[in-house]
C-alpha cells in the first residue's frame, strides 16, 4: 500500500483516479481548495487536506510522508488573464516539485497536455517533438510548466514521469463534451473546415490507467508519454456520433477553418477591449481544436508501460451521452453547462 496524494482530486479525471487508487488499497490524499465542498471524497476513503499549490507553504501538511504524488490540478476553461493562468499552471507546479524534493517523495505524475505540442503539426507527434504551443493561455502555460518539470528532471532529480493525455471526456465532462452538447442543442455547432481531420479524444478511463501505470512503472522516472487513443475519429464522425446519441440534428453547415480562426481572433479581442467578464463567444484555441487535424503516437507508452487503450471512441461517446441525458429533465429541455458544473461541483482549478 502506497501513501499518494493527488492535486485537483475533486475534478473530473481527479474523482475517478482517487476511486481506481482507493480500489487496489492506495492511501489516498487529496489536496482541496480552501472552502471547496470534497465531502464525497471522504465518504469514499480520501484524507482531504486544504492548501493552494500557489502558496508553497499550504502544501508541507498534505506532502509530508507521502510516497508518490500526482500533480492534477491546473487552469483550464475559462476566460482570465496569462498572469492568472501563469500563477497556477506554471508557479503552482513549480511549488509542486519543490515540496516533492524536499520531502523525499519517490514518484510525481505530472498532468500535462497534448496542446503543448502546438496544433495542425501534419505528422503523428511523439514524445521528443519541440514544444510549440498556440499563442493562447492554457497551452502556453501548460507548456512552461511541462519544460519547468523536464528542467527539474535534468538538473536536481526530481523523480518524475510526464504524462500529456488527450482531450479528455466521459460521463461528467461539462468542459469538452458538455459544451459540444449545448452547441448542438443551440444549433451553433458548425464544421470547421472539411470535417475529415482527426480529434485527439481520448476516454477519462483510459486517462486513468495511464497514470496508475506511470505511478507504477519504475523505469518511467524521467519520461514523457502520450496518454491518447491510437483509433481517432474525425471531427465529423465525433459531432454526429455525439448528435445521434442525444438526439440532436448533426451540423451541416461548413466554415472554412482560416476565416473561423480570424474571427476568433476578433472577438478575442473585442472581449478583451470591453473587458468582457464571459470572454469571447469563441476563441482561436477552440477552432484550432476542433479544426486541425491532431495525431498523437502511443507506442512510447505501449511497449514501455503496458498501455492501451482499452475504451472505444464511440462507445465512450454513448456513455457520455446516457450520463448527460439523464441530468435533463423530465421536460424536453437539455440542462445547461451551466447547470451541469454545478452539480457536479465543478471548478476550473481542477481535471
Amino acid at each position: 500500500m502506497s501513501e499518494i496524494l493527488v492535486t485537483g482530486g475533486n475534478g473530473f479525471v481527479g474523482r475517478r483516479l482517487v476511486a481506481e487508487l482507493l480500489s487496489r488499497g492506495d492511501a489516498v490524499r487529496v489536496l482541496a481548495l480552501p472552502g471547496e465542498d470534497a465531502a464525497w471524497l471522504e465518504t469514499l476513503g480520501a484524507v482531504v487536506y486544504r492548501g493552494d499549490i500557489r502558496q508553497l507553504a499550504s502544501l508541507e501538511q498534505s506532502i509530508r510522508g507521502a510516497d508518490a504524488v500526482v500533480h492534477l490540478a491546473g487552469l483550464m476553461g475559462v476566460w482570465l488573464p496569462t498572469a492568472t493562468y501563469r500563477a497556477v499552471n506554471v508557479t503552482g507546479t513549480r511549488n509542486v516539485c519543490q515540496a516533492v524534493l524536499r520531502h523525499g517523495v519517490r514518484r510525481m505524475v505530472h498532468v500535462s497536455s497534448w496542446t503543448v505540442y502546438g496544433m495542425g503539426l501534419g505528422q503523428v507527434v511523439r514524445e521528443d517533438h519541440l514544444l510549440r504551443p498556440l499563442a493562447e493561455p492554457y497551452a502556453q502555460t501548460k507548456a512552461a510548466g511541462d519544460l519547468a518539470v523536464q528542467r527539474m528532471i535534468a538538473t536536481e532529480r526530481l523523480p518524475a514521469v510526464i504524462v500529456r493525455p488527450g482531450t479528455m471526456f466521459g460521463a461528467g465532462d461539462v468542459l469538452n463534451f458538455g459544451r459540444t452538447v449545448e452547441r448542438l442543442r443551440a444549433r451553433r455547432q458548425v464544421i470547421v473546415g472539411s470535417g475529415r481531420n482527426a480529434l485527439p479524444l481520448v476516454h477519462v478511463t483510459d486517462v486513468v490507467s495511464g497514470l496508475t501505470l506511470a505511478l507504477d512503472h519504475a523505469q518511467a522516472s524521467g519520461q514523457a508519454y502520450n496518454i491518447g487513443n491510437d483509433r481517432p475519429l474525425t471531427q465529423e464522425e465525433f459531432l454526429h456520433e455525439v448528435a445521434m446519441e442525444t438526439g440532436l440534428a448533426p451540423p451541416r453547415v461548413r466554415v472554412p477553418y482560416r476565416a473561423l480562426y480570424a474571427a476568433a481572433y476578433a472577438a478575442e479581442r473585442f472581449a478583451v477591449l470591453t473587458r468582457s467578464p464571459e470572454g469571447p463567444l469563441v476563441t482561436r484555441h477552440g477552432i484550432a481544436l476542433f479544426g486541425t487535424d491532431n495525431r498523437h503516437a502511443v507506442d512510447k507508452a505501449q511497449r514501455e508501460l503496458g498501455y492501451s487503450p482499452h475504451i472505444d471512441l464511440r462507445a465512450g461517446i454513448r456513455e457520455a451521452a446516457a450520463w448527460y441525458l439523464d441530468r435533463a429533465p423530465a421536460s424536453s429541455s437539455y440542462l445547461s453547462t451551466a447547470q451541469l458544473a454545478a452539480e457536479e461541483d465543478v471548478t476550473a482549478w481542477r481535471f
